[in-house]
């Protein structure tokens, strides 16, 4: 690296790697094992770490941008103050910091991973994801999963198709979140190169129940606090709408974990902290893991499943079959109106084009889109109104 001109800077930079030294525990990713697929040629005063440069590519990203009118669990709601995915990536980030700063850990590294983890979430949450799932396995192109997505977005698709060339540790964070699986105890997988990330995103679309386990302390610590981030609330926003009562709440969980957010929170974080501190490995305490498990069978249960939620499910997945079809139909007859070229593809690199068939450019511009640009791309008389409660 070529010396900077400024001193100043220069000596802050040498403090910075000197204070994560001594800050970070033997269990911990320094910063200097960075691995990036591509290498850089760097600026003549770098005075940012590897993964603080992946967070700022991921914040400046025009996917993260879209995170602001996207689902997270309750969709076509008129109600300001339920949680979208913007929020809910914020609240993982500040969990997971705050987890990984008493365990001595790379906050630089979560941060990147908790705030890229759900860039490749499909309008609609979790159903616009099974829709879109299937419409990708009828089109023979493999399973729909955000956590891959994610990936493409960020590797293949930002930057006209270039990708931000982010380091290996951050992508395998984002790549193994899956929040939605239970693990009580989370031992890294260390070793990983790229090659085993392409091995492990091949293995996921082929069995859906492939586990991926994160190659870092920092990417377990984020899997933790992804469900931190949402199980409780969850509960406030279905409370808000009437659709539980904090009566409902299972009394084996409510004993062990509170029957608010914040305290929710607090004692999964504080469990946390205390079961992992000085281990090689992140987990919860076996009182307070079977708490959550039963928390998280009462949330699918009474709210994940709630049948007045479900209610635009149905017009919701036609819809998705109806744009599937359209743009694919416009990218075999070159329609260069359509917004699959004009919104998407123009500008667009010719090794993304070369390396993608019509069916996942049609699955990477449709998962990429809010939910209020989906609604416009459908026919008038077929769009839901939002639900007011």
């Amino acid at each position: 690296m070529v010396k900077s001109k400024n001193p100043l800077l220069k000596d802050l930079q040498d403090l910075l790697s000197q204070r994560e030294k001594m800050v970070l525990t033997p269990v911990a990713t320094p910063s200097d094992e960075a691995i990036r697929r591509r290498p850089e040629s760097k600026p003549e005063i770098d005075y940012r770490t590897a993964f603080a440069l992946d967070t700022d590519r991921i914040l400046y990203s025009r996917a993260y941008t879209r995170y602001i009118d996207k689902t997270q669990v309750f969709y076509l709601v008129d109600d300001d103050h339920i949680t979208h995915r913007v929020l809910h990536v914020q609240l993982v980030s500040k969990i997971a910091r705050t987890i990984g700063r008493y365990l001595g850990l790379n906050e630089d590294l979560i941060e990147a991973i908790a705030l890229g983890h759900d860039i490749g979430h499909t309008p609609f949450g979790h159903d616009g994801e099974r829709f879109l799932s299937g419409l990708c396995k009828a089109n023979n192109i493999g399973a729909f999963h955000h956590n891959i997505q994610s990936i493409q977005f960020l590797d293949q698709v930002e930057r006209k198709g270039k990708g931000w060339n982010l380091c290996l540790q951050t992508l395998d964070g984002i790549l193994c979140h899956d929040g939605e699986i239970h693990n009580d105890k989370l031992i890294p997988v260390t070793g990983k190169i790229f090659a085993a990330l392409e091995t492990q995103i091949k293995a996921k679309k082929e069995k859906a129940d492939t586990q991926l386990i994160p190659m870092s302390m920092e990417g377990c610590v984020m899997r933790m606090a992804d469900t931190i981030g949402y199980i409780g609330r969850d509960i406030e926003d279905a409370i808000r709408l009437n659709l539980i009562r904090r009566d409902d709440l299972p009394d084996s969980s409510v004993s062990h974990l509170g029957n608010t957010n914040g305290t929710i929170v607090y004692r999964l974080v504080t469990d946390l902290i205390t079961t992992s501190f000085g281990k090689p490995h992140i987990a919860f305490s076996p009182e307070v893991s079977s708490a959550l498990i039963e928390l998280k069978k009462f949330n699918y249960q009474r709210i994940y499943l709630n049948p007045v939620l479900k209610a635009r499910k149905k017009i919701i997945g036609k819809l998705f079959g109806i744009l599937f079809e359209k743009y694919l139909h416009d990218i075999e007859k070159n329609h260069r109106a359509s917004p699959i070229f004009s919104r998407f593809l123009e500008g667009m690199s010719a090794e993304y084009i070369q390396q993608h068939c019509p069916a996942e450019i049609v699955r990477d511009f449709i998962s990429g889109m809010t939910d209020r640009y989906f609604l416009k791309q459908c026919p008038e008389k077929l769009r839901p109104r939002p639900l007011s409660f």
